[in-house]
């Protein structure tokens, strides 16, 4: 799915936080948005998911403008196409990690479910649907929040700060995760400011810049 931000501003009371940002997030890609505390990348990455209105410019995906859907019409984007892991990872601790993934009832969520346990397996998760998710840390919980995605079968992943909180080795694992879910045929929107994760994406949008910057990786993909 591609999604496309063509001289987006966003403006929230009062003051404007993103100004003229353009960019191009592709499908089978990872795109950073990149720039220091305060650039507003946070912020253009909610638009681009639909979350924040925008006060100028257009949101395209896959070239329909999306910019000015109500409230319904961002709802099926976000049941059938969007999935999202934020700073709070959207995890509701109290239920279990099967809830979690699946949003459903806890008994239906830890019965046999193949698609529930390839979500789990592939994020590392196997054989805890039935755990309460306020066990895990914080870097499973970013992990869990990805496996609801795959759950899903989300086409389109938006990430705020994913390794913000992490340790060198949840760092690096669930870096790994979101590059194979790009390469699953996703388009990743990863907010960072995190070199290793800026790194691990194919291009770049440094905040104040028109133009994405391509990345060509050390196997030669672009």
């Amino acid at each position: 799915m591609l999604i496309e931000g063509n001289n987006l501003s966003v403006a929230i009371d009062g003051r404007e936080i993103v100004a003229d940002e353009s960019v191009r997030c592709a499908p089978g890609e990872m795109t950073a948005l990149v720039g220091p505390s305060g650039s507003g990348k946070t912020t253009l990455l909610h638009a681009l998911g639909l979350l924040l209105p925008v006060s100028r410019g257009h949101i395209l995906v896959d070239g329909k403008d999306v910019t000015s859907y109500d409230g319904g019409q961002r709802r099926r984007f976000w049941r059938d196409h969007a999935a999202f892991v934020l700073q709070d990872y959207g995890i509701v601790d109290d239920e279990s990690v099967g809830f979690n993934v699946t949003m459903r009832g806890q008994r239906r969520a830890t019965n046999a479910d193949a698609r529930l346990s390839a979500a789990l397996e592939q994020t590392g998760l196997a054989g805890r649907a039935g755990e309460t998710a306020s066990h895990l840390s914080g870097g499973e919980k970013q992990r869990l929040a990805l496996a609801r995605a795959i759950y899903r079968r989300a086409s389109v992943l938006f990430v705020d700060e994913p390794t913000a909180s992490l340790d060198a080795r949840n760092r690096h694992t669930v870096i790994e995760l979101f590059t194979g879910f790009a390469r699953q045929g996703a388009t990743v929107v990863v907010s960072t400011h995190d070199e290793e994760m800026i790194a691990a994406c194919d291009s770049r949008h440094p905040m104040g810049m028109r133009e994405v910057q391509t990345v060509t990786t050390a196997t030669g993909r672009r």
